[in-house]
């Protein structure tokens, strides 16, 4: 049987030392989860070892850690692969504790400090529409599939954890957060899709504090991909309904959007002063004084030139690119991807897969997807 070294990270605030690494090796198959090697050590040799688990088959989502600088489930990690990933080229598989949350013991974190607190920000139920009908409510089948990406999420708090957001912004309502509240947002049963959005487009620390870094589409076991419903949730509260918030977020989309479309190629020293109408906009003088100091900075240090500022080299080489936005307004409806509906022919046979992005929709137009997607308008 082969043998597999884990190195976790202990803490036990109780013992009034700081955090220290420990390294053990145990005796299992590959195909066993780094789940059952730590309860392997802790039954037979350290039952000190704090970690969290219930299902162990990757539903309840108890039982997240950070596997090789990666979060992830520790019973949907096979041994095998994670010695093969291990930290430096080494086949030691290095575990600790998920980021941005408070740890308790070992590797066992606050979550009710920065994740379940946070959930309750985005009123994490439906509202009903009224009059409630007698007996059911009996919605699109295309609505449903809509939101099937979000409640696929099971709160393990992976995404949370590598969170770029959270870790300059600890007050960033959360990417599982944002997932959640576009499960509601998306259901046509709910009274208070228009009320839910202005609150999270308002709030500083909303839908528009996100960075768009990707890491918690990688972070989730799940597929969720929560920056996409993020996105999902700028679209409707800028692009539906007219949401000016107090955050300029929408204005600064329009802009970055708007000055590509112009230019081609992003003209950065652009984008500040039309985010804010443009330079001679009243909105606007304010916030370019303010920044006055970074952008003198920026010529010091030789990251900008006056040259490359003012006159934009790539201005005019894209022609065809605002032809193609063109195209993309005039149509009739936004078409965006949902990594669960995969566009198939009606004639084909619709496919259901478990845990993988794949739930497929009949009769879903097989023209559905990522370019759309990517379109963000």
């Amino acid at each position: 049987m082969p043998e597999y070294a884990l190195r976790l990270r202990r803490y036990d605030p109780q013992s009034g030392q700081g955090a220290y690494w420990e390294q053990f090796t145990v005796e299992l198959d590959g195909h066993r989860s780094v789940l059952d090697a730590i309860l392997k050590q802790r039954a037979e040799r350290d039952g000190t070892i704090g970690i969290r688990c219930s299902c162990r088959s990757a539903i309840c989502g108890s039982c997240g850690v950070r596997i090789n600088d990666k979060p992830g489930l520790a019973c949907h990690t096979h041994l095998d692969r994670a010695a093969q990933a291990g930290r430096e080229g080494s086949q030691v598989i290095v575990v600790e504790p998920m980021g941005n949350m408070p740890v308790i013991k070992d590797l066992i974190v606050d979550m009710d400090a920065v994740h379940w607190k946070k959930i309750q920000r985005v009123t994490p139920w439906l509202i009903n529409k009224q009059p409630i009908p007698e007996r059911e409510y009996v919605v699109p089948k295309e609505s449903m599939l809509d939101i099937t990406q979000s409640m696929a999420c099971i709160q393990c708090g992976a995404c949370v954890s590598d969170c770029l957001s959270l870790e300059v912004d600890p007050l960033f309502i959360g990417p599982a957060q944002l997932a959640k509240a576009y499960r509601f947002v998306g259901d046509p049963r709910d009274a208070q899709h228009e009320q839910r959005l202005r609150e999270l487009a308002e709030d500083p620390h909303g839908i528009y504090d996100c960075t768009h870094c990707w890491a918690c589409i990688d972070a989730c076991p799940k597929g969720v991909a929560p920056m996409s419903q993020i996105m999902r949730l700028r679209r409707l509260a800028g692009s539906d309904h007219q949401i000016e918030d107090a955050n300029n977020g929408h204005r600064h989309e329009l802009a970055f959007t708007n000055n590509i479309a112009r230019n081609g190629l992003l003209a950065e020293a652009d984008v500040l002063p039309d985010s804010y109408g443009g330079k001679l906009h009243p909105r606007a003088i304010g916030v370019l004084l303010a920044s006055l100091p970074v952008i003198l900075r920026a010529l010091v240090r030789r990251k900008v030139t006056l040259r490359s500022a003012l006159l934009h080299p790539h201005r005019g080489r894209f022609k065809d690119l605002s032809g193609l936005f063109d195209q993309i307004e005039r149509r009739a409806e936004r078409r965006e991807l949902n990594l669960y509906i995969t566009g198939y022919d009606s004639a084909e046979p619709a496919q259901v897969a478990g845990n993988g992005p794949a739930m497929v929709a009949t009769g879903a137009s097989p023209t559905r997807g990522a370019a759309d997607e990517g379109e963000g308008r």
